[in-house]
């Protein structure tokens, strides 16, 4: 047999008979034995056995059999997930309508009565292998599909991803601190939203976004600075009244820039997290904040986050005007405007975070993360590892 032969033969259709009688067998295997791979089997028992170790692309079966019946080898297949698919035609010389009618109930793709002709067989088998594999054809490409769709999803994410980076660095290049706040407030308010997914006044926000989508928001908090003078932004030392009113305006820069975002693609949930952080986040708990003096729950959860994420990185930070604020200091003046700052609840979470945050305020990026946590005892080390691991892997 040459090549091209044994391609043909490789490429056929396989079919199981399965009939009690080995008449209608040799018959079937004579006439058919040239067009398709044949196997036979002369009991349900043993079809079952020959399916499971190798299952045909279609299966012609008896009804009246010694052991098992036709009818009930069609319910064992239809209820094996592996083997559902298969399409099973019936054989049989039951004519009774109700008989016929049983058969498609249990599954069945067609049912012949006996005495069958071999040419109406075939031809239904040609029909029923050529809809099989243009199913199989159908769920490839469907799977084809899906890959791209992913990979298109991938490029999406990568691109929104590089855009936020982009954005975020407007600020950065006009103050050099900016760039490490940014990365380490992004953690902090995704460690709070770990801390706080279980809570039953945050879990059905944090459960209706994804944490990681609030900390790439969180990185966009203060984009309203690139509106803010450079001689007051960059000033190498305390500000005036009159200068801290002018940078208080950032807040609503920031609203300026992203709510047009939001216009313009109003089904994007980062946007608006990323608008609502940025306007809010300066917002205080007892509503002396700026820039809308909003107070307690007026203020959205992304802000009441981001309040403490930013305050707490500000004071444990060096700055050219300040020292840094030492760790249980900077905890102890959080939870002391607990009520007044910030949301009670919110605080609460950073004092169970107080060794997390600390962690992440020495480490400032994702470097050897598990090895390194697990001897400190104060460190959640599973929310460690599911933020600042996670974006490191992304």
């Amino acid at each position: 047999m040459d090549g091209s032969s044994e391609k043909s033969h490789e490429n056929r259709s396989s079919v199981l008979v399965v009939d009690d009688t080995a008449l209608n067998i040799d018959i079937l295997e004579a006439a058919l034995g040239d067009r398709y791979d044949m196997t036979t089997a002369m009991d349900g028992e043993t079809a079952l056995a020959m399916v499971a170790k190798s299952p045909p692309d279609i299966i012609l079966l008896d009804v009246v059999m010694p052991g098992m019946s036709g009818y009930d080898v069609c319910i064992k297949l239809k209820e094996n997930p592996e083997t559902v698919d298969i399409p099973v035609i019936f054989l049989t010389a039951m004519t009774d309508i109700h008989d016929k009618a049983r058969g498609f109930e249990l599954g069945a793709v067609d049912y012949m009565v006996k005495p069958f002709a071999i040419l109406e067989v075939q031809a239904r088998l040609d029909v029923h292998l050529s809809l099989l594999n243009a199913k199989k054809a159908l769920k490839e490409q469907n799977e084809m599909l899906e890959i791209k769709v992913r990979e298109r999803t991938q490029e999406l994410a990568v691109t929104q991803g590089v855009i936020i980076e982009a954005m975020a660095s407007l600020a950065e290049t006009r103050d050099s601190e900016t760039a490490d706040h940014v990365m380490r407030t992004r953690y902090y308010v995704e460690a709070l939203c770990v801390k706080l997914k279980r809570h039953p006044k945050f879990r059905d926000f944090l459960a209706s976004i994804h944490s990681s989508d609030l900390g790439t928001a969180a990185t966009l908090h203060d984009i309203g600075k690139v509106g803010v003078p450079d001689h007051i932004l960059l000033k190498p030392a305390r500000l005036t009244p009159d200068e801290y009113e002018e940078i208080k305006k950032h807040a609503t820069y920031g609203h300026e820039i992203l709510s047009k975002l939001v216009s313009r693609l109003p089904g994007n949930v980062f946007l608006k997290l990323a608008d609502e952080i940025s306007w809010t986040h300066h917002e205080k708990w007892d509503g002396t904040g700026y820039p809308r003096n909003m107070k307690g729950e007026e203020i959205p959860i992304p802000g009441r986050l981001m309040a403490i994420a930013d305050v707490y990185d500000a004071i444990v930070s060096p700055r050219v005007y300040k020292a840094p604020m030492p760790h249980d200091e900077a905890i102890g003046f959080i939870m002391g405007e607990s009520g007044r700052h910030f949301d009670p609840d919110v605080a609460e979470a950073l004092g169970q975070l107080g060794g997390t945050f600390q962690y992440i305020a020495r480490e400032v990026t994702p470097g050897a993360i598990i090895d390194d946590i697990i001897e400190e005892e104060s460190v959640d080390t599973e929310i460690v590892a599911s933020v600042l691991f996670s974006n490191a892997l992304k």
